[in-house]
């Protein structure tokens, strides 16, 4: 049972989604969302993550959806304060919208950033208050999501720390089944 788990991945300009309309991201949506089901049936109580854009907002739009029917927790611990002044408006009206309506709220340094040693710590902190964590990406080619991978594996050698992957392949089945269904219809 993981009671406590974190969602990470890419951002969007690595998966090449440019804007908030890319269809794909509902496909990414619905993956998220089919993997924290069955992690809420075997106990958990709360998603953690430090608010990035991309994989990990939607996650929590996918949490607060969840939310109404599950109980299911949501945690947003951002590196430093301010994290998203420098992003896209549609990104920083995500991400305010988010903290709106995350169950607890908190920058692990108060204060703006001052180096890259805040990102760094934000990795070991998540890897320390979760049990697992769910990555979607493609291990072979993970971007910039390579440095927390590259402490949860050593985590997962040293104390057995889950990393659980929704990849491409996982993606392209979600959208088959999609097609299927609505084809159907």
């Amino acid at each position: 049972m993981h009671r406590i788990i974190t969602v990470t991945g890419n951002k969007p300009s690595e998966l090449t989604i440019m804007n908030e309309k890319d269809q794909r991201i509902e496909f990414i949506k619905k993956a998220i969302k089919q993997r924290l089901l069955k992690y809420i049936e075997d106990g958990l109580e709360w998603v953690i993550i430090s608010g990035q854009m991309g994989v990990e907002l939607w996650a929590a739009e996918v949490v607060m959806e969840l939310k109404s029917q599950h109980d299911i927790r949501l945690g947003v611990f951002p590196p430093f304060r301010e994290i998203e002044s420098r992003w896209p408006d549609s990104y920083k009206e995500k991400f305010n919208e988010v903290i709106m309506h995350a169950d607890f709220t908190q920058p692990l340094y108060d204060d703006t950033y001052k180096g890259p040693y805040q990102f760094s710590n934000k990795d070991n902190w998540l890897l320390e208050k979760t049990e697992a964590s769910v990555i979607l990406g493609d291990e072979e080619f993970p971007g910039s999501v390579q440095y927390f991978l590259d402490k949860a594996k050593k985590k997962q050698e040293t104390d057995g720390y889950i990393i659980d992957w929704i990849t491409p392949f996982d993606l392209e089945e979600i959208v088959l089944e999609e097609q299927t269904h609505n084809s159907f219809d």
